[in-house]
């Protein structure tokens, strides 16, 4: 007689647990606020965009480097390279002022 009563306990019990889970994941996301899609999809904007003006700039430069310049180098993939590079910075700059502000 025992062994209903505490498979209704253990029930219970997980159910509490349950719902404990789901209150305390709703309570984050009310105190994380403006955590949505949207600003999701701004921050992938802002990370795309740091990354490609820089490289964007950097070929421009290249392109106009190699017109001027006659070298055996080339230019613009060099350029490229350095345009990447602080992209890839300035994208790490921005997510960790992001991750500051949290």
């Amino acid at each position: 007689m025992n062994r209903p009563r505490n498979e209704h306990q253990k029930r219970q019990g997980t159910f509490q647990q349950a719902v404990k889970d789901k209150a305390d994941r709703k309570m984050t996301a009310r105190k994380e606020g403006d955590r949505t899609i949207w600003y999701g999809l701004g921050m992938f904007g802002i990370v795309g965009w740091s990354v490609a003006i820089p490289t964007l700039i950097g070929i421009a430069v290249g392109i106009w480097l190699d017109a001027i310049l006659n070298d055996p180098y080339s230019w613009t993939l060099m350029m490229l390279f350095f345009g990447v590079i602080i992209g890839c910075l300035n994208a790490w700059y921005w997510v960790q002022r992001e991750s500051r502000d949290e």
